[in-house]
């Protein structure tokens, strides 16, 4: 199977994310253009596994790892960032809230205080009433 280089299309990749070096992508292609049949599961000479030395891979899973490592690392970091920003603006969200909150609790108990006033000047007035009830009823019976 021969590929034309029109054919071959490859899309570079954030250096974060890159998987394959130039050298190992030329490498790859190479053996698409070979006219071996390569197997991924046969393990044989052909495959690309075979191609590498034990310390070559092992190597290579080693950086693969480090690369890893890093990028979970950025990862938590940016979700670390995302996390005090969003609790940075519920903090300022929840002072918006309680400013409002306290006048409005303030003002309940204002209105609190004037109606216990209202009703011990009601709960006085009704005790004068009853007197002058009574002394009325007096003054009609004598």
């Amino acid at each position: 199977m021969l590929l034309d280089e029109e054919d071959v299309q490859v899309q570079l990749l954030d250096h974060h994310e890159t998987v394959f070096t130039p050298e190992e992508l030329e490498e790859l292609l190479s053996f698409l253009e070979s006219d071996e049949p390569v197997s991924p599961n046969s393990g044989s000479e052909g495959s690309i596994r075979a191609v590498y030395s034990k310390e070559e891979r092992k190597q290579r899973r080693m950086i693969s790892n480090r690369e890893s490592a890093r990028r979970s690392r950025w990862r938590k970091k940016r979700h670390l960032e995302n996390l005090t920003d969003e609790v940075n603006r519920l903090n300022i969200e929840n002072q918006q809230l309680k400013n409002p909150l306290s006048l409005v609790i303030n003002q309940c108990h204002v209105v609190w205080l004037e109606n216990e006033q209202l009703r011990s000047e009601s709960l006085a007035l009704r005790a004068k009433l009853l007197d002058l009830y009574w002394t009325l009823v007096a003054m009609q019976s004598q």
